[in-house]
């Protein structure tokens, strides 16, 4: 059995609070439509990914910026319910703390979001965050994350890339995590997925596994041969958050000494399994990281 290393993992970038409505079709304009379930919970890549670990096992902190107000309190209340340390949190006066309405369309297996944009992440020098980047065993970042430890020196860089990143490399990343579509987009669409993960590591990472949803996942390390783990079968009632919780179970499972394929197919069966949930985050299995709970699931 691998056991999980004492060492933090150090998740930056975004935390929002969100209200969310099961609907069977998308409403029309001006009309009133029935719910068949509505939820309140925490969401944002990497607050989302940091619980993801959390529950896998890992020794988990959050950093981000939220303000102070309600949305605040609830978002840190529920990740330190999770055991994530959210001490480098920073409560900002002067903004709103990030929060979306979001609308599930059974009939279409989608969603429409509504978001208060969240603040920009910015530590003070001298701040927490300072204290707990320079010895997380791992730091992970989202969209917004990026810019707080680009310039960074000696970290061990974990990037959620599903959404676009300005001015984004991927040289020095130790695990980069895009989409196929976020790959396309850079480098072609034209190429095979083997062709795009082969790019990104000429690009400069260390290892790339680039999802693709329900095509699953590919991957290849440095000097590797690329892989395809497929995804893992899902009774799916809401695929939010599903991401985030594949980069925080990818990111634990790595940590914990899995070899990359197997990370992958842990984090592709975790992920499957939150779609059960309304949520990104209620459904988010607690489960030990061993080889015997992932080889099942490659090729």
């Amino acid at each position: 059995m691998h056991q999980q290393s004492s060492e933090t993992l150090l998740f930056v970038g975004c935390a929002t609070l969100d209200s969310i409505a099961l609907v069977q079709d998308y409403p029309s304009a001006d009309s009133r439509t029935v719910a068949a379930d509505f939820a309140t919970a925490g969401g944002g890549p990497a607050a989302t990914a940091a619980v993801a670990a959390a529950r896998a096992g890992a020794k988990a902190a959050f950093a981000g910026v939220v303000g102070v107000d309600e949305e605040g309190d609830r978002i840190i209340s529920g990740l330190e319910a999770e055991g994530v340390d959210t001490s480098a949190v920073i409560r900002n006066p002067g903004v709103s703390t990030g929060a979306s309405v979001i609308v599930v369309s059974r009939s279409t297996e989608s969603r429409a979001i509504v978001t208060r944009p969240v603040p920009p992440v910015h530590f003070p020098a001298g701040s927490r965050f300072h204290e707990l980047v320079r010895r997380a065993a791992w730091v992970h970042v989202d969209q917004l994350g990026w810019n707080a430890v680009a310039n960074l020196p000696g970290l061990r860089i974990s990037v959620d890339a599903g959404n676009p990143i300005p001015s984004f490399s991927p040289e020095g990343v130790a695990l980069y995590v895009p989409t196929i579509e976020r790959l396309r987009a850079e480098y072609g669409d034209d190429l095979s997925p083997e062709a795009l993960v082969q790019k990104a590591v000429d690009g400069g990472a260390s290892a790339v596994v680039a999802t693709a949803g329900s095509e699953g996942a590919w991957g290849l390390e440095r000097g590797g041969i690329p892989f395809h783990v497929p995804a893992t079968p899902a009774e799916i009632v809401s695929t939010l958050g599903a991401g985030d919780v594949y980069h925080g179970a990818i990111l634990a499972a790595v940590a914990a000494g899995l070899p990359l394929r197997e990370a992958s197919a842990f984090a592709s069966r975790t992920a499957s399994a939150s779609c059960a949930g309304l949520d990104g985050r209620s459904m988010i299995p607690r489960q030990a990281i061993t080889p015997a709970s992932t080889t099942n699931h490659t090729v």
